[in-house]
């Protein structure tokens, strides 16, 4: 009975499914269609082929772990990678530096692997049942950087430096075809990559357990109703897909090496996610197919640019052009994923009453008058360098105010964040180095091409609804730092240092007290231009569409316009944000704008807290003030279990605290002048019966005549 429930509930929630399988099967058809004729193109040697497939059979591997723990938490696990590079740090470890058997450490390996992915979910993951899914999706961030930290210590233990391992070949064979030679290992992950796959699927379709996990996927809350334990399952799902993900490392180990003391390459784990979005983020079939020719071109197009940097960039246009031809999905599990990402707890105005009271009038305008003061005497005491680091904390304000827009007003997630201020940085630049442009209006012109990159970034993610957006953001900020603003591949990139010429012709920023002064009024200006696009129509129709879509369009709200509108207005603030920095740094330096920045401005805005701009401030504060710690554990220590420590405790961020200070001394306030309003009305009625009783006494006949006048 358990199973066929689970079924029933299957087949009911299926609709149209074999419509979508064949659909999305035409479209993996036609990608292998594609990759074929450009085999015949542009031919890669039969061994290439090879390892080409054995590679893409591996990354397969890691988007179906992505693709099970999305279906069962509707969240996309940026830990995915992680999960798996720590037992493979072990079992690599143990195999080379101990000495140990091949076999022995891979199963040694998948057993930590298991254990650490039900232990993620269980101490971790559980603790945000309750919580939106972007809460949750941010915490995979935290549990990533805790698992780097774990990755970076386990070499220490056998008192080795951090540095890529290859493991020995399991068997002595070996095969030339053209000048490509093929070992063991090769053969060995081309065996197991898919038997791991059939496992899978076979285990998704003929165990209970798997049937149950797949019926728990579809509606949980119909799973809870039929007594299927959704939380148990859960976690069998994230011990799988940190299995999966020991597989596909454990394996590449073999052939490439493993990065031991570090995470695995984000470009690998931005190929898993590419995968999955081609896949709908939950199709296993389309997501394996998908996986497959994504390896496949990455060692392709590596063979003939002889340079790596060229992929991203492809498969971002891939993924690009695949997001623009999908139909836009109005099942009922995209459409209760996506009315659950509440992402911050906005700041609730006091009421004019309880704002013009005497305490609040005091805190507010004292407070501000502090920071009135603080602002103009911290140019005077600080040395030249502290005074350039608090202008890069503005500078790190304004950005995060970029991220409160998208991820604080419209619900959205973006981890190339730092790309959008690289083209702003760099257009910025161009003009004033090249054109003498007059630094305002290149500020201007780095805000409108931030604008124009969010654009055509967002356009074909922003039409579907769920997580697209956070994995083409994560595609573009990969292909800034890897192509598009590379001076190897461009020659139009500022690569000179920058002088700043007098504003208008007249007022001179080139010191840095005088630029710090300047970047406060550009922090100022937009401010107010944020305060007051919240206040409007516009403002409120983006929070509309994040807290309900539906109930939005049923007053006629263009949800993807106001989304692109949100979006854009986003890049045209980190625009903005990059023309300061490259001023303030008076050169372009490509790496100031990598997605581990992106990644670290996303965190310290989610510490600070997405709902106020004094939350976006202490999360600057924090971030900038993390980075003068000894070592990068403790930089990693800091932001990633205080970020998790913060999401359970604080959700909105430690600049919610600020608000419930204030909250609770204006019910002081009031209850102070409610008491004092009580004592007068006391005072006033006890007054009013005096005089009554006064009256009656002076004329004791009054109340006989006015009660025969009533009679």
């Amino acid at each position: 009975m358990y199973v066929l429930a689970c079924m029933g509930m299957i087949e009911r929630m299926r609709g149209s499914e074999p419509a979508r399988r064949a659909r999305f099967a035409a479209l993996g058809f036609a990608l292998i269609v594609a990759l074929i004729v450009a085999f015949n193109l542009w031919p890669l040697p039969w061994g290439g082929a090879v390892r080409g497939l054995v590679l893409g059979m591996l990354n397969a591997l890691l988007a179906i772990g992505l693709a099970l723990v999305y279906r069962a938490n509707r969240v996309l696990n940026f830990a995915q990678a992680d999960l798996g590079s720590v037992p493979t740090s072990f079992a690599v470890a143990l195999v080379v530096f101990s000495h140990w058997p091949y076999p022995v450490g891979f199963v040694v390996g998948l057993v930590i692997a298991v254990a650490l992915g039900a232990i993620v979910e269980l101490a971790i993951v559980r603790r945000f049942r309750n919580a939106s899914r972007l809460v949750l999706t941010v915490a995979t961030l935290g549990i990533t950087q805790v698992l780097v930290l774990l990755g970076i210590l386990v070499p220490r233990w056998w008192g080795k430096n951090a540095a890529s391992q290859r493991l020995p070949q399991m068997f002595p064979w070996k095969l030339d075809i053209g000048p490509f030679r093929l070992l063991s290992n090769d053969f060995v992950a081309l065996i197991v990559a898919p038997i791991v796959m059939v496992l899978v699927a076979l285990f998704l379709n003929r165990t209970r357990i798997g049937v149950a996990v797949r019926a728990s996927a579809e509606r949980s809350d119909r799973a809870n109703m039929l007594g299927i334990p959704v939380s148990r399952l859960s976690t069998v799902v994230w011990a799988l897909a940190a299995a999966l993900s020991f597989v596909a490392l454990f394996l590449r180990a073999g052939i490439l090496g493993a990065p031991i003391g570090s995470a695995f390459d984000v470009t690998n784990l931005l190929f898993a996610m590419a995968a999955l979005v081609i896949g709908r983020l939950q199709h296993l079939a389309t997501v394996a197919i998908a996986g497959i020719a994504i390896g496949f071109l990455d060692y392709w197009v590596t063979w003939h640019a002889q340079s790596p940097l060229l992929v991203v960039p492809m498969v971002s246009a891939v993924v690009l052009v695949v997001l623009l031809f999908q139909r836009r999905s109005v099942s009922r599990s995209d459409t209760d994923a996506s009315s659950s990402w509440r992402g911050s707890e906005e700041v609730r105005p006091l009421d004019n009453g309880v704002a013009r009271l005497t305490p609040m009038r005091i805190v507010r305008w004292g407070g501000a008058s502090l920071l009135a003061a603080a602002l103009v005497l911290l140019p005077m005491t600080l040395r030249v360098d502290r005074l350039i680091q608090l202008t890069e904390v503005i500078v790190f304000v304004v950005i995060g105010l970029s991220l409160m827009v998208l991820s604080g007003w419209a619900g959205q997630i973006s981890l190339g964040q730092m790309g959008f201020v690289a083209v702003g940085a760099a257009v910025s630049a161009l003009c004033t180095s090249r054109w003498h442009v007059d630094l305002s209006l290149a500020l201007l012109a780095g805000a409108l091409a931030g604008a124009v990159a969010a654009l055509l970034v967002g356009l074909p993610a922003l039409r579907l609804q769920g997580l697209y957006l956070a994995v083409t953001t994560l595609a573009f900020g990969l292909s800034v730092s890897s192509w598009l603003l590379n001076d190897r591949f461009f020659g139009w990139i500022p690569n000179t240092r920058l002088k700043i010429d007098p504003l208008f012709g007249r007022i001179n920023v080139d010191t840095p007290t005088r630029f710090y002064v300047y970047s406060m009024v550009v922090l100022a200006l937009i401010i107010l231009v944020v305060r007051g696009i919240r206040r409007s129509r516009s403002g409120r129709v983006i929070v509309a569409l994040r807290e309900n879509e539906r109930a939005a369009q049923s007053f006629s709200v263009a949800t993807v316009r106001s989304k692109l509108a949100a979006f854009m207005l986003s890049g045209a603030i980190a625009g903005i944000a990059g023309g300061l920095l490259v001023h303030s740094n008076h050169a372009f330096s490509l790496s100031q704008y990598s997605v581990g920045e992106s990644f670290g401005v996303f965190t310290a805005a989610i510490i600070g807290g997405l709902g106020s701009i004094t939350g976006v401030i202490i999360g600057a504060v924090y971030a900038r003030g993390s980075l003068r710690l000894p070592s990068i554990e403790w930089r990693l220590l800091s932001t990633s279990v205080g970020m998790m420590f913060i999401l359970l405790v604080m959700p909105g961020g430690l600049g919610s605290q600020v608000t419930k200070l204030r909250d609770l001394l204006a019910k002081f306030s009031t209850g102070r002048r409610d008491s004092a309003a009580q004592q007068a009305a006391q005072h006033a009625a006890a007054a009013a019966v005096a005089s009554q009783v006064a009256s009656q006494v002076a004329s004791p006949t009054e109340p006989q005549a006015n009660s025969e006048v009533q009679a």
